[in-house]
């Protein structure tokens, strides 16, 4: 008896196996995290290292040449790129993909304290911090008014809008961009300050010592305490005024005699816009394991809540929703899934020319699609467009253990069995063969799981996944398909008019493909030759052929990277990209559009032209851009800003150089 019997003798106990592949299917179904692309071990690591009051030249000599000499010895490191800048030293570096970024980032710290010595006296201790080197934010929310300035804007967000924010579920972090939080500004006049022989140290003493947080104690009584608060602070600029520099007999120096105090922004190097009105970001990220349709479902949920809170004066949009492409993405897969489905159907349909034989095969489908994502939970997957392709692939692999069984057992019922034993002989014959098609199918794509690098970071849910329907296909093929073959095939003496059609059509084919094979066994020469030359052909084709680790895809934005001449200042840039915003408006597929000036020193801002969604506009982003392209170096003959439109990124792509050491001078 072999193992296929009982199956067969008792259909219940096939049943019931499927029935348990379906509902583990389904319980990891509820449970898989969901996202555009597998998840990588990979981490961005930054170091940032300040000292106020230096220059951009003085940070780079002293604190980031020697910081990147030392941190570069660290094990793990993929590449770093550095930007030095007025008052901060940033280092950003990038971890090998696959390797221990815990280590990594103690070895980083170890090394950071190792030079901390070796700073400037001044400087402050290097501060080490570890994201996703991918997680890029999935929505902006643009927060801009007409009546209020951006530090008042920045202090709502913080205080009422951004708490909200990060108490949603799967919400990683929920990040002010743009913003300029309150200050003391104290704007000296250097011709006063000589005037009365002080210097900008001798304020910086002077507001230490009136300036400061002082913890008082308590009194204790004989039955009571009490808590002594002592009010050392200052907190209006006019108390800033009122602080006295210099004491001569009864003449005194105050701050206001030599300075302007003001409460304004903590810093003035940057500023963001929104269709060209100054405004603040809410930047959206999930959390490794949620899912990142259902965190912005959740902000599109309290959305309206948060809106009916804002000051009248204060609006609100929606810049920019990642998960709109994750969604579409997603959504023409799963209806590719299905395309693929319906063409397999009607293909064995047309095969086997009876419905009865066609529901067998078909069933092995939906079984192994369910089941596969049970595999997928165990192995720590998520239902990404590589999974889904994977889904894609095997629906024409999996109905081929389930064929085989089919017409085997089919083939002993026109012998003249009863459909009961044909299942029988017929699946005992065919058992070891369907085991060795799905391991040798299993075997082709598993191994791709084990490459390393980006390659096989990236496709190793692919191949597994797609290697564990095929599995499950010959589980399916060899318990459920013997016990449906068993009841649901007849033989059929008189087949219908259909059917007879199917099988002169195919004897037809047969014929014309036998008559080919033997003119080609007779021209053994020809095809001999025509191999060698294909075959010679492989290296060069290689060669010549475009290769890319991943197409382009319309997005629906157009991103604007802008620099500006170094001895200029962020009024110059913002008056250039103020300008260009208005040229973006001019194509019909203009949507809305953002900048973010002083992204990376005061001479370099980053922008987006957000495009109309892919139903309202015939033109994609890769078609517009060179138009785009053209504009931009138009625009900067004639203005002297360099603007650079790009696409967003594909999967696994950085900078074009391993080590990128950018000097920006703030002036």
């Amino acid at each position: 008896m072999a193992f296929t019997d009982p199956f067969i003798r008792r259909p219940v106990l096939a049943t019931v196996v499927s029935l348990l592949i379906v509902l583990l299917g389904f319980q990891a179904w509820s449970k898989l995290p969901l996202r555009q692309y597998p998840q990588m071990e990979n981490a961005l690591i930054t170091v940032t290292t300040a000292y106020p009051g230096a220059n951009a030249e003085t940070i780079q000599g002293y604190i980031t040449q020697p910081m990147q000499q030392s941190l570069a010895s660290a094990e793990g490191i993929d590449y770093m790129t550095s930007v030095s800048r007025q008052n901060f030293s940033t280092i950003s570096i990038y971890a090998r993909i696959g390797s221990n970024t815990d280590r990594l980032f103690t070895e980083l710290l170890a090394k950071a304290n190792e030079v901390k010595n070796k700073l400037p006296q001044d400087a402050e201790d290097p501060v080490l911090s570890k994201e996703s080197a991918d997680a890029s934010a999935l929505m902006y929310i643009s927060f801009f008014s007409k009546d209020l300035s951006n530090p008042q804007i920045t202090d709502y967000l913080s205080r009422v809008i951004q708490p909200k924010l990060a108490t949603l579920p799967g919400m990683a972090e929920a990040e002010i961009l743009g913003n300029q939080v309150f200050a003391m500004r104290l704007w000296l006049d250097p011709v006063k300050l000589a005037g009365f022989g002080l210097s900008a140290s001798d304020v910086t003493n002077a507001v230490r010592q009136y300036n400061f947080l002082s913890a008082a104690g308590e009194v204790k009584g004989e039955y009571v305490v009490t808590s002594i608060n002592a009010n050392t602070e200052l907190k209006s600029a006019e108390a800033f005024a009122a602080i006295p520099l210099k004491i001569d007999g009864d003449s005194r120096v105050l701050l206001s005699d030599v300075a302007r105090v003001e409460m304004g922004a903590e810093n003035y190097d940057s500023i963001s816009s929104f269709g060209g009105t100054p405004s603040v970001y809410i930047g959206i990220k999930s959390s490794p394991g949620a899912n990142p349709l259902d965190v912005i479902r959740e902000v599109r949920k309290i959305m309206p809540e948060l809106e009916a809170q804002l000051p009248p004066n204060l609006k609100s949009e929606i810049a920019y929703d990642a998960t709109l492409f994750i969604q579409a993405s997603i959504d023409e897969v799963v209806k590719t899934l299905f395309e693929a489905v319906l063409i397999v159907i009607v293909v064995v349909f047309l095969f086997l020319g009876a419905l009865r034989s066609v529901v067998i095969p078909v069933v092995t489908i939906p079984l192994s699609m369910i089941g596969v994502m049970f595999f997928m939970q165990m192995m720590g997957y998520s239902i990404n467009l590589l999974t889904l392709l994977a889904m894609v692939l095997a629906i024409g692999l999996v109905v081929d253990d389930a064929i085989v069984v089919v017409e085997n057992i089919h083939r002993h019922i026109e012998e003249g069995k009863t459909p009961f034993d044909a299942a029988l002989e017929g699946a005992r014959e065919i058992a070891m063969p369907v085991v060795s098609m799905t391991i040798t199918l299993a075997a082709v794509y598993a191994p791709i799981g084990f490459l390393t690098g980006l390659t096989g970071a990236l496709f190793k849910e692919f191949a597994l996944t797609l290697a564990g329907a095929v599995v499950i296909s010959g589980v399916v093929a060899l318990t459920l398909s013997p016990m449906m073959c068993a009841f649901l095939l007849r033989h059929d003496e008189n087949p219908s008019g259909f059917a007879r059609r199917l099988d002169r059509a195919f004897e037809t084919i047969k014929r014309r493909y036998q008559k080919m094979l033997h003119g080609t066994l007779n021209t053994r020469p020809v095809v001999l030759v025509f191999a060698v030359i294909v075959l010679c052909l492989i290296p060069v084709l290689l060669k010549f052929t475009k290769s890319e680790l991943a197409p382009d895809e319309d997005q629906g934005i157009i991103f604007m990277l802008a620099n500006a001449p170094q001895p200029t200042n962020l009024n110059y840039l913002n008056a250039y990209t103020d300008e260009f915003i208005q040229i973006f408006k001019e194509f019909p597929e203009y949507y809305s559009s953002f900048q973010i000036n002083g992204f990376s020193g005061v001479q370099s801002g980053i922008g987006g032209f957000l495009l109309k969604p892919w139903n309202e506009r015939s033109r994609t982003q890769m078609e517009i851009l060179p138009e785009v392209q053209a504009e931009a170096g138009e625009y900067f003959r004639l203005a002297g800003v360099r603007l650079q439109p790009a696409l967003p990124a594909g999967y696994g792509r950085g900078p074009a150089l391993p080590v990128r050491d950018q000097l920006c001078q703030r002036l």
